[in-house]
């Protein structure tokens, strides 16, 4: 009876310990994709996904993901898996994007929805719990986006976290844990961490300034005086320009029709810059008033923040003005080493392949470029040859 509950609490452990999968998305059935990410229909004209790996990669098959193939377009299209809740664990959320087409501007994020989420009206309208990933537009907006929805409003991180602007596959992953602690990776490398109440406005500050403290009338918050008594001399006090003496009135001024004459004006050279009185240090300064704070009575500590219930639908709800963004390895888990080692097992192993073929097809361009730069200018000489011979002959 002992060895049998030892060996029930045992596979209860291993089980609690064994990593749950709640999405993994690798594209590697061909066109079935396409029955499982619902495309939206509140718009007629949603741009269209196509599975592809682009133009260069790291493995022909493995980098298949669903690619946008139109410009300036809106796209709609959301997969859906087994509801659950985060409650009491860890969330992590992860996938590859690749900007191939060199993105001036769009998204390239997604959005985690709970499981009634209507997905053949998804729109940017509708509410959704989490928002992750790159978005690109023009050189000032190059950020990761992670954005929680609180109490039905969405609130930005208030941290700047650079996206990679590139043309090459990155692996972004957002862990959220069980106690308010979140961190971002790119690449499998940690970007930016911290707590969900530090770095969102989800909850209202734990102090405010104090509304009935006032800064006392008496308060002298001036660091530095005028030395009282350094006085202003007499004899500072020189204009800057003076007329210039040593002009004379011309002959023929006539004041009737010119008017009466005025010299120029010179600089003069007594002329002080203005007069500042010493500095001194203040004997009643009491440095810079701060307003005293009390606890906020609006405030009340929140443990579960992080958690979201009904989780059920990922969606791709964005706008693109060049089309050709790849996503793949999408992944929902509750088990950071299990994504880390997934995104190795995935992006890891193709990127420095996709690297390669990329470098090799800019080597290869710029051999073409050089060619055709030679050729057109040994064509040059030619005509010009050819144009002097029968200049000459009909010379002779």
């Amino acid at each position: 009876m002992k060895v049998a509950i030892l060996l029930l609490a045992a596979l209860a452990a291993q089980s609690l310990a064994e990593p749950q999968i709640y999405l993994k998305e690798e594209f590697a059935d061909g066109d079935a994709w396409e029955s499982r990410w619902i495309e939206s229909k509140h718009r007629s004209d949603y741009g269209k996904f196509r599975l592809h790996a682009g133009s260069f990669y790291g493995d022909s098959e493995k980098d298949k993901g669903i690619q946008t193939s139109q410009d300036a377009k809106f796209y709609a299209r959301s997969i859906k898996f087994e509801q659950f809740n985060n409650e009491g664990q860890t969330l992590v959320i992860q996938f590859t994007v690749k900007h191939e087409q060199n993105i001036d501007c769009g998204g390239g994020y997604i959005k985690l929805f709970p499981s009634n989420l209507d997905q053949e009206d998804m729109s940017g309208k509708s509410p959704y719990y989490i928002m992750f990933g790159p978005d690109i537009c023009g050189p000032e907006t190059k950020k990761v986006h992670v954005i929680f929805s609180y109490k039905g409003e969405n609130h930005l991180i208030k941290k700047d976290i650079r996206c990679k602007d590139d043309e090459y596959t990155h692996l972004y992953t957002l862990i959220v844990h069980s106690d308010n602690k979140y961190e971002v990776k790119i690449d499998n490398k940690k970007v930016e961490s911290g707590t969900l109440e530090d770095d969102w406005d989800l909850l209202p500050p734990k102090t405010i300034k104090d509304p009935n403290a006032k800064k006392p009338e008496d308060w002298d918050d001036w660091e530095k005086i005028n030395e009282p008594n350094h006085a202003q001399p007499e004899d500072w006090d020189k204009p800057n320009t003076i007329p210039d003496p040593n002009a004379k009135k011309p002959d023929d001024w006539d004041d009737v029709i010119y008017g009466e004459w005025d010299p120029p004006m010179i600089q003069n050279p007594e002329y002080k810059d203005e007069w500042q009185s010493h500095q001194i240090n203040n004997p009643s300064f009491k440095g810079n008033w701060v307003h005293p704070e009390i606890d906020n009575p609006e405030y009340t500590p929140e443990i579960n923040m992080y958690r979201y219930d009904n989780i059920g639908v990922l969606g791709l709800d964005l706008w693109q003005v060049k089309s050709g963004t790849i996503f793949d390895n999408f992944l929902i888990t509750n088990d950071v080493k299990y994504a880390e080692e997934y995104g190795n097992q995935t992006w890891g192993i193709t990127e420095a392949g996709e690297r390669k073929m990329k470098e090799k097809q800019e080597k290869e361009k710029e051999q073409k470029e050089e060619r055709t730069e030679k050729e057109e200018e040994v064509e040059k000489v030619d005509k010009h040859e050819d144009g002097g011979m029968d200049t000459h002959k009909y010379e002779l």
